[in-house]
Order: structure tokens, then C-alpha cells, then sequence
């Protein structure tokens, strides 16, 4: 295949598509490049079909260090896991490429994003999207494209929005959205925003739709200029039996669904489905036929759920589409923890636990990113038991870190700055129990674990979950969706936000032809359903508490000058480490001067303050120091004023009367108080007088000088030569 680029440009920014002369050997690669940041997207799709009941989509993305000219941190200088955001940028290219394949097409799918270029201003992740698709498209395979994505800022001061930001652009903006789809409809949204209302977030979705339309045509004439092959697949049909038996149970299915608690209505359906596989087919049936006869049932069970919500206007567990499930809420759940907050709301339950420290723990970040690391983290943990299953615990999966960063992500626009709440906060969502939604539970119990521990969010932010069922022109939007709805209905929509506005949004789509107006239509309905969950979190704490809890730090900031950093510090650390190995306080210096000190017992971070004052401290004439003798010469003593500043107490003052030897009256370690008399403005040398002084002891006065007439010479005087005197 001969090279062939397209260049062309779209809002204000350049783009390029290349393709046939980089790993030639995958089914298609695209070289895509926005500005200077490039990103190689393979895709191979294999030969055989795989005998599953899911179509085998896997998506990587690589961050290669090389890409912005660093070398990987740790030990083995290697790229190693993927980051955080990494792993959501994979999510992020899988969530519109799967739905463009057709169903019973169960050939493994393998798409590699690689960055090879990141220029630190055009992030890699929005057109990996178009990366994917046209890859796709230029080998040849069954992809319902072109698919696109987009991020959509919006200047806070003129109101544009603008389409791919760059780092310095998103700085000035009050909103991201990512959204990605094809030329007529949506198939992913995901959103960052502070605090914006229903109806500007309509419009930049609206404004997205045609920017995605006008890459895709871009996209097409790329690849009509390939003139890709079509590959040779088959799509699997199962043999019509299947379904014909499978079918004849739909009325019992309906009655198995028709009850509100998971595990007994999955016990019921899953007996129903053992029933129907052993009586309805034979042994060799089901060895010949045993990822069909799944397949068939599973769309059974999904066809009695849509048609009670369609038909009858009843969801599974009995809500009408708009009610949300019962509540429970407890703020404060935990002893001694900073702060804590239990959120349930059906069989969906989230424990959130907030932790304070040191600035100096925020999350460090070794990426290709041009973040740094994070002041704000929040976890969230899926483990096996809330659903009632065994299973391995270790890593987080990808879906764990994408519904952390969702609800960090609607958290963080309602966070004090670092100067109004000077720590590090870190929240932890356990996941006790699941049927669906859990993402917004732990948003909701992630604000409670915040005003319980009393930081000052500037508005509560609560979440819910939005679904949809749509079958032909007939639309249901179903408002805090529970498992079997996420599974088997056409949309997932978080929405997050506060009374204000909408903070943080993700939407995933199945339903082809989901317009602007339906997405209009669910935001109004979710905002209905946030006020209300509101309003229940507000009844049992409706502000964060006045006071930290005892057991959490009290950090207090102080500010010395920069040319002072360096004697708090000391030698290779020595004297900030003694302060706090002496007070027990948390100590964290910055550049400009600027000192954390954290403490949970007050009387600790007050000690490490008056010892860093101490040290920092310029004596001025007039003020008196208990000071320490650190140094006796022959005409005073040397008295310690603060850790870095001494005195000189000159022999004269050091008691009343003469004194001959300054050891007659003072010894190294004594502590006297004195009062300083003058400060060199040039030499910065300190005087000092004693305050305290005692008489002189006897004996101690120095001898009376000798006059030389009465003595006579000195000896060998008088044999001297008088001096030669020069003439003028």
C-alpha cells in the first residue's frame, strides 16, 4: 500500500492522517497528529471467530515516556501499568467504537493507541477516537463508521466554546466535555464542568455534534482516498430453533423479573434459564449450540424487561420510570476516621471515608501528562462480596479507576484552594452492596465523608444515574437505574452536579439515533432527582462541621523569607528533622517561604512554630532574650539569642563592677537575660547588656595599671638607641 497523508484544518487547530508506511503487517494503522502530539492507532482483527456471547473488543492505550523526553521513574526505567488517566483513555476509545460493529460479528478486535509524540499542548486522547476508526475503516473491517471525538472548552470570558483546547485554553475554561459519535448520533459523553446550568451544557453538545460531523467527512475522504478492501468475515446466526423454544417462556420470564430484590430475582431468572437450557434442548444441542442458547436467553430476559417498562409503564422491582429507590444516609458512620459517610439508596450501598494530611502527600505522577499530580484523590473499590460473588481482589480494574474518576471529577470544582484549606485529601468509597448506580453513590457518599470531616466544599454534590429504553419511536428515560437496567437497557447517563449546576457528566449509549432532545430530556428529569437526593443528604447534615475532628491535623501556614529556608532546614536537614522529632508536628517547606506546619495536638504545631520563629527571628534593639552562654573570650561572652543568632555580652556587662576574667562569673551554659543594646547595620554584629547582674566577686578586679615614672623603665628599656629622626 502506497503512502497516503491528508492534511486539513478544523477550528482554528491541524490535523493529519497518514497511512501505508507504519506497521504495515496490522489490518490498519493511522498515523494521526493534531499540532506536534502523534499517536499510532493499529487495529487487527483475527481470522477465526470466537465461540462467545460478546463481541471480543479490546482497546490499549500506550503511554511511551519518549513522548514528551523523559525517562520512566523507578527502578527498571520502563514503562510499566498504565496510569490512571491512561487507562481512561482507553475506555474512551472502546465506549463509541463497540457499538459499531454488527451483532453475531465474534472475531477478536485488538486496537492500540501508541503515543509517539505528546508537544505538552494537544492532549493525545480526543483523537485517538478518529485514530481507531479510520484504522478500522482503511483495513477493511465491519465498522459502522466513521466515528469521531471531540473536547469542547468554553472561554470564560467571551462564552465561545472551542473545539480541542489546548493545555493553556482548558486553564481559561469552565468546562470539559469529551464526547465522541458518529455524523448522526452520540454514542459517549463524558464532562467536567463547574457548577454549569442544563442548558449550556445542551448547547455544547449540540455545538459537538457538528464539530464530530465535520471530522468524520474529513475522516471519510481519507479513507475513499485508501480505497480500503472489505474484509471477508461471516456474521454468526444462530439456527432459528433456538430462539422458537427459548421464545415459548417470555410470559415466565416477566414473572421471574417482576421482583424488587437482585439476589432473589436473579436466583429466579437464573433458575428459569437452567430450566429452559435442560428441558428445552438435548445434550448434543447444547454442546453444538451453547453460546447461542445463552445468547437467546439473555435477549429473552432483556425483551421482558423492556417490554414492562414499554408497555406497562413498570420497572422490575415495581417504580414507576421517574421515582428513585428508598434512601438511607448516615453522615459520621465511622469513630475516630477525619470523616465519613454512609450513602444507601435501594440495594446500593457506599461507604466513604475522608482522610487529611500534608500538602506534601498529594499524588505524584509519572505520565506523558501535563499534570504533575493531584491535591484532590478519590478511590473507589468494587470488591467481589457486594455483589455477592467470589472473586480475586488485587488491582483495580479499569472500571474501578473510571468510576473514581467520575466522582473525583464532580467533587473537585467545589473544593477550597490550597490557601483556604491547606491539605491533602484523599476519599475512599468502599462499595458494600451493588445492584447498579454505585459511581453515584459513592459522589454522594464522598460529600458526606467531606462536611463530616469538615472541609468547606463550597456546595454538596449529589449523583444519579440515568437509563433508557427505546424501541422504535417509543422512549422511556428511567431515572436512578439499577443493574439489570444498566445491562439491558439502551443508555447509562451520570449526572452530577450541585443545586447550582452540573459538575461532572458520563453517558454511555447502545440505541442508535439517540438525539440532542433525548439527552435534553434526561438532563431535566436528573435534576429533578438530584435536588431530591439533595434535599435527603441535607436533612442529615446540612453543612461541613465547624470544627476538624480531634483526631485529624490541625495545619497552620506561616511565611518566613527565602533567604531563611535554608537555617530551618539545616545540614542535610538536621535542624528541621530535630523540630519535629522534639514537637511531633508535620513540617513541609516550599520555595517561596511559604511552611505547613500540621499537628493533631495543638500544643505540638504551636512548639514547632515558636521554634521555626526562633530561628527565623532578628533580634532588635530593645528586646530582652533568656540566652544561653555559648562562648567565653577574653573580652565577653557569647549568649545564644535564637538557634541562628548570637550576641556579644562584652566583659563590662557582665556584672557590677570590674571584673578581671569573664569565668569569674559566668560558665558555658549559663542562661542569662539580656537586652539588646545595638545591631550593626552592616555587619549585622549584636551588643548585648545583662539585665540580671550580680556584684562583681572579690578578687576578680583587674590589676591597677603601672605608671611608667614611677617604675622606671621597663626592663632593657633604658639601654635602647633613641629612634634616628629624618630630616624634612
Amino acid at each position: 500500500m502506497t503512502k497516503i497523508v491528508s492534511e486539513f484544518e478544523l477550528y482554528g487547530k491541524s490535523y493529519r492522517f497518514e497511512t501505508g508506511e507504519l506497521a504495515k503487517q496490522a489490518t490498519g494503522a493511522v498515523l494521526v497528529t493534531c499540532g506536534e502530539t502523534s499517536v499510532l492507532v493499529t487495529a487487527v482483527v483475527s481470522k477465526q471467530q470466537r465461540d462467545y456471547d460478546f463481541f471480543p473488543l479490546t482497546v490499549d492505550f500506550i503511554e511511551k515516556m519518549y513522548a514528551v523526553g523523559r525517562i520512566p521513574g523507578g527502578y527498571l526505567k520502563r514503562e510499566a501499568k498504565p496510569s490512571d488517566k491512561g487507562t481512561l483513555t482507553a475506555r474512551m476509545i472502546d465506549r463509541p467504537i463497540r457499538p459499531g460493529f454488527p451483532d453475531g460479528f465474534k472475531n477478536e478486535v485488538h486496537i492500540v493507541a501508541t503515543t509517539l509524540v505528546s508537544d505538552g499542548q494537544n492532549p493525545p486522547d480526543a483523537i485517538c477516537v478518529g485514530g481507531a476508526s479510520a484504522a478500522l475503516l482503511v483495513g477493511g473491517a465491519p465498522f459502522d463508521g466513521p466515528a469521531a471525538c471531540v473536547r469542547i472548552g468554553r472561554n470564560v470570558e467571551t462564552g465561545e466554546f472551542i473545539v480541542n483546547p489546548t493545555v493553556e485554553e482548558e486553564e481559561a475554561s469552565d468546562l470539559e466535555l469529551t464526547i465522541a459519535g458518529t455524523k448522526d448520533c452520540i454514542s459517549m459523553v463524558e464532562a467536567g464542568a463547574d457548577q454549569i446550568s442544563e442548558e449550556d451544557m445542551l448547547a455544547a453538545m449540540a455545538f459537538a455534534q457538528e464539530a464530530i460531523a465535520a471530522f468524520c467527512d474529513k475522516q471519510a475522504e481519507f479513507i475513499a482516498r485508501a480505497n480500503p478492501v472489505p474484509l471477508e468475515y461471516t456474521i454468526h446466526e444462530a439456527d432459528p430453533a433456538v430462539a422458537e423454544r427459548v421464545g415459548r417462556f417470555a410470559d415466565e420470564m416477566a414473572s421471574a423479573l417482576a421482583n424488587p430484590d437482585k439476589s432473589q430475582r436473579i436466583a429466579s431468572v437464573d433458575e428459569l434459564k437452567a430450566r429452559i437450557t435442560a428441558d428445552e434442548f438435548t445434550e448434543e444441542e447444547r454442546a453444538s449450540w451453547g453460546s447461542d442458547i445463552a445468547a437467546a436467553l439473555k435477549k429473552l430476559e432483556k425483551q421482558a424487561m423492556r417490554q414492562m417498562i414499554i408497555q406497562k409503564g413498570e420497572r422490575v422491582d415495581g417504580r414507576t420510570p421517574e421515582e428513585i429507590r428508598p434512601l438511607h444516609i448516615v453522615p459520621g458512620y465511622l469513630p475516630r476516621v477525619h470523616g465519613s459517610g454512609l450513602f444507601q439508596r435501594g440495594q446500593t450501598q457506599a461507604l466513604s471515608v475522608c482522610t487529611l494530611g500534608m500538602l506534601n502527600e498529594w499524588q505524584r505522577l509519572d505520565t506523558i501528562w501535563p499534570e504533575e499530580g493531584k491535591r484532590y484523590m478519590h478511590q473507589y473499590n468494587f470488591p467481589p462480596y457486594c455483589t455477592g460473588e467470589t472473586g480475586r481482589m488485587g488491582a483495580p480494574k479499569r472500571r474501578e479507576i473510571g468510576h473514581g474518576a467520575l466522582a473525583e471529577r464532580a467533587i473537585l470544582p467545589v473544593l477550597p484552594t490550597e490557601d483556604e484549606f491547606p491539605y491533602a485529601i484523599r476519599v475512599v468509597s468502599e462499595i458494600l452492596e451493588s445492584n447498579g448506580s454505585s459511581s453515584m453513590a459513592s459522589t454522594c457518599g464522598s460529600t458526606l465523608a467531606l462536611m463530616d470531616a469538615g472541609v468547606p466544599i463550597a456546595s454538596p454534590v449529589s449523583g444519579v444515574a440515568m437509563g433508557l429504553i427505546k424501541e422504535g419511536d417509543d422512549v422511556v428515560i428511567l431515572t436512578d437505574i439499577q443493574g439489570i437496567e444498566d445491562f439491558l437497557g439502551d443508555m447509562d447517563f451520570k449526572v452530577c452536579g450541585t443545586a447550582d449546576g452540573i459538575t461532572a457528566l458520563q453517558m454511555d449509549n447502545k440505541a442508535h439515533g439517540l438525539s440532542v432532545d433525548i439527552l435534553a430530556r434526561a438532563l431535566a428529569q436528573a435534576k429533578e432527582a438530584r435536588v431530591s437526593i439533595l434535599e435527603a443528604m441535607l436533612a442529615t447534615i446540612d453543612a461541613p462541621r465547624d470544627e476538624l475532628k480531634d483526631t485529624a491535623p490541625r495545619i497552620e501556614t506561616i511565611h518566613i523569607p527565602v533567604d531563611k529556608i535554608r537555617e530551618v532546614i539545616g545540614s542535610g536537614g538536621k535542624v528541621v528533622r530535630g523540630i519535629q522529632e522534639e514537637t511531633g508536628a508535620s513540617i513541609d517547606i516550599q520555595e517561596d517561604g511559604t511552611i505547613h506546619i500540621a499537628a493533631v495536638e495543638g500544643t505540638a504545631g504551636k512548639a514547632a512554630k515558636d521554634m521555626i520563629f526562633a530561628i527565623v527571628k532578628e533580634p532588635e534593639v530593645g528586646e530582652v532574650y533568656d540566652g544561653e552562654v555559648v562562648g567565653i573570650k577574653d573580652f565577653g561572652a557569647f549568649i545564644r539569642l535564637t538557634p541562628s543568632k548570637d550576641g556579644l555580652l562584652h566583659i563590662s556587662k557582665v556584672a557590677k563592677g570590674r571584673v578581671g576574667r569573664v569565668e569569674d562569673v559566668l560558665d558555658l551554659g549559663d542562661v542569662v537575660k539580656v537586652e539588646v543594646t545595638e545591631v550593626d547595620p552592616k555587619t549585622g554584629k549584636i551588643s548585648l547588656d545583662r539585665l540580671d547582674k550580680p556584684e562583681a566577686p572579690e578578687g576578680s578586679a583587674p590589676a591597677p595599671a603601672r605608671s611608667n615614672k614611677e617604675d622606671g623603665p621597663r626592663p632593657g628599656q633604658g639601654n635602647r638607641k633613641p629612634r634616628r629622626q629624618h630630616r624634612s
